[in-house]
This record gives structure tokens, C-alpha cells and sequence, in this order.
């Protein structure tokens, strides 16, 4: 049984490293990213693949997001099919982006 459940937006240099250190300490990982091939990449590892970030969302009540810049941070969780899409009340969302500050407002 896992230990709790994460969903995780945004598979490029860092956030493949850090899916793979959650599924090692026996996380279970829901994961998107606007690149198909990284996604699947994540599930042969053992990840579970979204086709959204609305959908990884709404399997997980803690959401880490880490994109490239403050216009895909705010897209990943504002814009249609975002985070805010699918999240539910109490959920926790994690911006690790590099981002501006007023971005994360």
C-alpha cells in the first residue's frame, strides 16, 4: 500500500528525478506534462498517467507543479484544464516553478 498519494505536473529536468525519488519512497504518483513521451516515460517507471493537470488533480490531494517559467505556472494551474480544474477544497498545491514572485501570489 503506498504511502499517500502525489500528483506532479512538469517532467522535464527536474521534476523526472524527483517522480522517481517519490515512487522509491512508495508514493503513488499521478503525473502530466505537455510532452506525451515524458508522461509515458514516468509509467513505465511506475507512475499513473494523466491527460491533464485538472486530471492529475483530481486524483491526489497534494499537486506539484514544476514548469519552466511564470507563463506555464500560471497556464499549468489557472488555464483550462489546470490545476484549479480538478483540485478540491483542502487540497495542497506546491509551485516549485521558476517563476517571478509575483507570479506565485
Amino acid at each position: 500500500m503506498a504511502r499517500g498519494e502525489i500528483g506532479f505536473v512538469g517532467l522535464g529536468i527536474m521534476g523526472r528525478p524527483m517522480v522517481r525519488n517519490l515512487i522509491k519512497a512508495d508514493y503513488a504518483v499521478t503525473v502530466y506534462d505537455i510532452v506525451a513521451e515524458a508522461v509515458e516515460e514516468m509509467a513505465t517507471e511506475g507512475a499513473t498517467p494523466a491527460s491533464s493537470a485538472a486530471e492529475v488533480a483530481s486524483k491526489a490531494p497534494i499537486i506539484i507543479t514544476m514548469v519552466p517559467d511564470s507563463p506555464q505556472s500560471e497556464a499549468a494551474i489557472l488555464g483550462p484544464g489546470g490545476v484549479l480544474e480538478g483540485a478540491s477544497k483542502g487540497d495542497t498545491v506546491i509551485d516549485m516553478s521558476s517563476i517571478a514572485p509575483a507570479s506565485s501570489k
